[in-house]
This record gives structure tokens, sequence and C-alpha cells, in this order.
């Protein structure tokens, strides 16, 4: 295990025990211990920890004896932030089941597949999603769905930018297997007992292999546990600490670090349903927070408000984050606005969050960090599997407790993804990369060929599959291109069907995939080719096609 990195450890010890408890069990011993604190403040609506624990074993009563959900079943979350995700979320840990948090952005035809893989029942959805939702049920394996309007928890007289679907009201739904959030809470049903141990599944977040197909990643209440913990120490919280809500539930850094670690510490979470600088400014302001966890793209368009005061903000102490490098200047600009230096780390879906972390009193800018608690990290040549030494690139591959149990349904991808090596079992990152002569980790490249645009993983694989449904496309090749925005974003190169040349134009294709694509994946732009650069055994030189682009932007900017 490498060591170079203790000698520039902050002031908390090197190695963590991790709670042999639930998940849900941080929020019971919070709601004890600070009754009155404030969990949950929303668009000038508050919730204190009593009144959030009360609610969550409200919902898992219901979900248990209205919906007969079981222990160990698999229960859709399918919402934007809001304090219904984070009940919904708790309620069914409460039910002793299983949390499948899937992206709001994914269309009808994708959530699908997600019902379909997990076989879910259940779901628990945002009001404004439910046309996404409604056609799953009955002609799926899904019954039943608890429908949430966001406007039962936030404040009519909240006089800042409210999101339309915030300001929605609730509306009226009498068919079969629809249930209204606030009459499942008002039913007031209590769950059996809390049967859950550390070892149980807690939560499966969803991400996507090599071949473009989403998997299942297995948590453990154990494995969360352990990067909850370890973000709590990192993150010097208290129950005093206040945390800026902004990075999606859904994702696991949100999930761990604006979720799970405030609970933990009992500390207050300031939601917001959707990004927007100057309503976030407003609510650092009026809230004083003290922590925020954000990705590079919130950083850079929220350090761009020419509105933006230093006193406005003067109450962060702690701004962390990663989904990308942030750039140089704009971290040196939030540094004069804050006196912080942004803390970026690095981990994955399978890993539930962070494998590495910057100190805080010695951050290294677009640097991974150090490999985090109780985790072993390595370089290793991808091929031959021999481990690499300082400055040498290579796989990233990591050991921890955080590392999760395996893919859902996918022995392959098990056997492909974890190496033994002295003894242990590594997981394959598939990220190369390299580490400095202190044992800070660096990014080089990426093994699989992965498009990062805002922070969201996008599969080519899967965009091309959705293109070739469109009749006017014969083939279809999707690269990452530079975007000094998003980080990188889609690009499709198109062969068009011989009858459709001339009469359908780029506009046109990118509309169409706008509307069957989730809204981070649908190509931003189109290119029409008459032929590919392809291998001798007939495969497209996507890496060929990236590279020219890449070179073009390298020309241009």
């Amino acid at each position: 295990m490498l060591t170079l990195h203790h000698d520039h450890w902050p002031n908390v010890p090197t190695s963590l025990s991790v709670p042999q408890t639930s998940l849900y069990e941080n929020l019971q011993v919070s709601a004890r211990r600070y009754p009155e604190n404030q969990a949950i403040l929303y668009y000038g609506n508050s919730l204190t920890y009593r009144e959030l624990d009360e609610q969550v074993t409200a919902l898992a009563g219901y979900l248990q004896n209205k919906l007969g959900v079981a222990k160990g079943e698999k229960v859709l979350l399918f919402m934007q932030n809001s304090p219904q995700f984070v009940i919904s979320f708790y309620a069914i840990l409460r039910a002793n089941a299983v949390v499948v948090p899937i992206n709001p952005m994914l269309t009808a035809n994708e959530l699908s597949f997600y019902i379909k893989d997990a076989e879910i029942h259940t779901a628990l959805a945002g009001q404004e999603l439910y046309e996404k939702v409604q056609p799953l049920l009955g002609t799926t394996s899904l019954e039943n769905v608890v429908i949430a309007a966001y406007s039962d928890y936030a404040a009519e007289d909240f006089k800042g930018n409210v999101p339309p679907e915030v300001d929605a009201k609730r509306a009226v739904l009498t068919e079969t297997g629809h249930h209204l959030w606030m009459n499942a809470i008002e039913a007031n049903l209590q769950p059996g007992e809390h049967t859950t141990s550390a070892k149980d599944l807690a939560v499966l977040p969803y991400t996507s292999g090599t071949t473009g197909l989403p998997k299942g990643c297995m948590h453990t209440n154990y494995s969360v546990q352990a990067n909850t913990v370890g973000a709590f120490h990192w993150s010097s919280v208290s129950p005093n600490s206040v945390h800026l809500m902004t990075l999606p539930l859904f994702h696991v850094t949100g999930m761990v670090h604006s979720m799970h670690m405030p609970i933990y510490s009992g500390g207050t979470m300031v939601i917001m349903t959707r990004w927007n600088r100057e309503t976030a400014v407003e609510l650092i302001k009026q809230n004083q927070c003290t922590h925020w966890c954000a990705i590079a793209t919130m950083i850079v368009d929220f350090v761009s408000n020419s509105k933006l005061k230093k006193e406005d903000i003067a109450s962060l102490t702690y701004l962390s984050g990663g989904g990308a490098a942030l750039p140089e200047a704009v971290g040196e600009k939030l540094y004069q606005l804050t006196g912080l230096r942004f803390i970026e780390g690095y981990g994955l879906s399978e890993t539930i969050a962070q494998t590495h972390f910057n100190p805080g009193h010695r951050p290294k800018m677009q640097c991974l960090g150090v490999p985090s608690f109780d985790v072993d990290a390595r370089i290793i040549e991808p091929a031959s599997l021999k481990e690499l030494g300082v400055g040498e690139i290579g796989e990233i591959i990591v050991n921890g407790p955080q590392v999760m149990v395996g893919y859902y349904n996918r022995d392959d991808e098990n056997r492909d993804s974890f190496i033994e090596l002295g003894g242990k079992t590594f997981f394959r990152t598939g990220d190369i990369g390299r580490y400095d002569e202190e044992g800070y980790f660096f990014i080089v490249d990426r093994v699989k060929r992965m498009i990062n645009a805002s922070g969201f993983k996008v599969w080519p694989t899967e965009v091309e599959s959705y293109l070739y449904k469109n009749p006017a496309i014969q083939q279809a090749c999707v690269v990452g291109v530079p975007d000094p925005r998003r980080g990188e974003s889609v690009k499709a190169f198109v062969i068009l069907n011989e009858d459709y040349v001339g009469k359908v134009t780029e506009e046109e294709i990118i509309e169409w995939a706008k509307e069957h694509m989730a809204a981070y994946k649908y190509p931003r732009e189109v290119e029409f080719k008459q032929q590919f650069p392809m291998t001798s055994s007939g495969k497209i030189l996507w890496r060929q096609l990236q590279d020219e682009e890449r070179q073009k932007a390298g020309q241009t900017q």
C-alpha cells in the first residue's frame, strides 16, 4: 500500500472504523440528538430532524403496508433535488428495501430499461416526471407510483427565483396504481422493525459500461457508510454546518456529500431543485451556508456572475467537488473571492464517490488528490497488470471499503472489472493516470470511450444505438469534443441513407435526437460524412475522428 501521501495528511487519522449500522440509523441518531436542528431548508420552508424522521417513518410504513414493499426489494427513486427525494431515500432504507436512484433527465424509453433490469414494482417520482412514468405502469413490472409535488414543501411567499416544477401545484390523480405523496405521509402507517444490516444492499446507482449498457453498482450500507464517515472527517463539518445542495442527488457525489454526510452530522441541507447562480448566491447569503460541494462547470458559471460580491458568500468555509478539473484561472478567481481553494476529488459510481481527496491545507490544482481513508490506490500497466511507480502512466486501480460488491446481474463485467494483486482485490477504474513523488494522483486519459459532459457520463455506443433508430441514418459515430463550458460535448458523425441525402439537415438530426434522448446525451453537433475511416477489420476509427476534432479545437482556441 502506498503511503507517500501520509506525509501531507491533514490532522485526522489515516484509518477509520466503518459503522456496522445501516444508513437509516444515521438519521435516527441525528433526530434523537438534534430533534429541533433544521435538517432541510427549501425555498423559504424548513423541516427539523424530528419532522424529517417522522415523515420518513410514515412513508416507510406506507411502502410496506400499502404497497407491499418487501425486504431487499428494489424501489425506483425518480425525482429532482427536493425534500421528497431525501425523505424517499431514507424511507426506502427504513422499509429495509434498496434505493434505485435514476437520472430525472432520462426519457420513458430509457427509463424502461432500468425498471426491467432491476425488476422494479414500485416507484417514487416527481410530479413533473409523471408523463415518463405513466406509460410504464402495467406495460412493465411497474405496478405502483407515489407522485410528489415539490410545491408541497416550498413556501408560497418565497421571494427568490423558483423553478417552474417547484411552483406547480399538486395534481389530482385517481387511477389505479397512483398514490399521492401527501396522502401517503398523512396516512401515518407505521413500518415494521428495521432489520437491515451493514452487509445488506442499500443503493443501486447505475453507471454505463464500455458496451453502453447501464450497470447497477451494488452498494451495501457498509460501503456507503465508509464514504459518508470519510467525507465527514475530511470536510471538517459539525451539527452547525450548513450545506448548499446543488449537485443532483441521484449521482453518487451529491448523494454522499450533500445528503448522507450532512444527515450523519446533524447539519442543515439547503436544497436547490435546479441550478441558478443568482439563487445560489442568495441562498448562501440568507442561510449562511458553510459547505458547498459542486462540479467545475457550476463553479465556472458561479464566478462569472458580474453581480457576485465577496461579502455575499463570506460564510463559506469549504468548497469541494470534482467531475472535471477546475481551470486554473477560475480557481484563482474563486480564491480571490472566498480565500478558499477548491478541493478536488476523484471517484466513481462503483466507489460511491470518493477514493481520492485533495488535503484542504495542501491541495494541488487539476489533481485527483491522495487516496482516501484506508484506500490502496495503485497504477498498473493495463495489459500486463504490472505495477508501476512514481511518474509512470497506467491504469488506476483501487481497493477500499467503499468499493461496490459488484455489478448487478453482470457476471462477465465483474470478472473483467476486478483483479487480484498481492492478496487484495482491486477494482479497475478504466482511467489512465499517474502519481507524483508526494503520492498525489493525476488523471491522464481514459481507457474507456467515455464523454464527460458537465460531469455527466455519456457513452458513445449508447448514443449511437439511439441514432440508428432514425430512418435517415445509415451509420453513426459519436465522439467527445472540447467544450469551454461543459468540458466535453457530444458530436455525431453521420452517414445518411441514400434516399435521405439532401433531404435532411444536421439541425434536423439534432432536433430528433433531442426528442429521443436525455438532455445531457444528445449530440450538440452533427456532421454529415460520405465515409468513415476504418480499420482493416471494418471497425470505425472513432479515435481518429476525435483526435481531428481536438486538433481543430486547439487551432481555434
